[in-house]
């Protein structure tokens, strides 16, 4: 039976959902976390859903202080996928997503898609794709608890974060549940 496979575009536009997920006690700290935010803890989880299949379960990890409204904070946003996409599509989709949050100059965005076209792999059922937001200076990613790369922008992190976190989000079900710290 072929794999089924969902572009970022199809997830988002076309009636994700989010689903309640597991207690966060029975969640560990994935390794790559533990080691850039000491004490790190779950403040929220989720798991998006297309058209009643399972697409990928998020968790909002943080330090010392909760990400909230005001979220220029160090905190690490896991992504473990349940289905495999296509990484050019995951960083094309990002983009697009990117944009909801304001005009971004045709050169700004050229140079960020193309650093998560080389970033984001394709993935498949189970990889965890973990990017860590560093304030002032950007974000560092992580496949598998192995690094990827990092993009030096804190524009960039702002935007990108604000793919999952940002008012202006596609999917704010998911926002208040990672934000939150609840699950829906």
């Amino acid at each position: 039976m072929p794999s089924m496979q969902f572009n970022r575009r199809q997830v988002l536009a076309g009636g994700a959902a989010v689903v309640w997920m597991r207690p966060a006690a029975a969640i560990a700290v994935p390794a790559e976390v533990a080691a850039e935010l000491p004490a790190a803890r779950l403040q929220g989880t989720g798991r998006v859903r297309f058209l009643g299949m399972r697409v990928y379960d998020a968790r909002l990890w943080v330090g010392e202080r909760a990400v909230a409204d005001d979220w220029n904070v160090p905190f690490a946003l896991e992504i473990e996928y349940l289905r495999a996409l296509d990484g050019t599509r995951i960083a094309e989709r990002s983009l697009d997503e990117m944009r909801r949050q304001g005009e971004i100059a045709p050169p700004t965005a050229e140079r960020w898609l193309q650093q998560m076209t080389q970033i984001f792999p394709d993935v498949r059922e189970g990889d965890r794709l973990t990017g860590l937001r560093v304030p002032q200076q950007g974000a560092r990613f992580f496949l598998n608890a192995r690094p990827r790369g990092e993009v030096r922008d804190a524009e960039f992190a702002r935007r990108f974060f604000g793919i999952w976190l940002s008012p202006q989000t596609s999917d704010p079900t998911l926002r208040q549940a990672l934000i939150a710290g609840g699950r829906t």
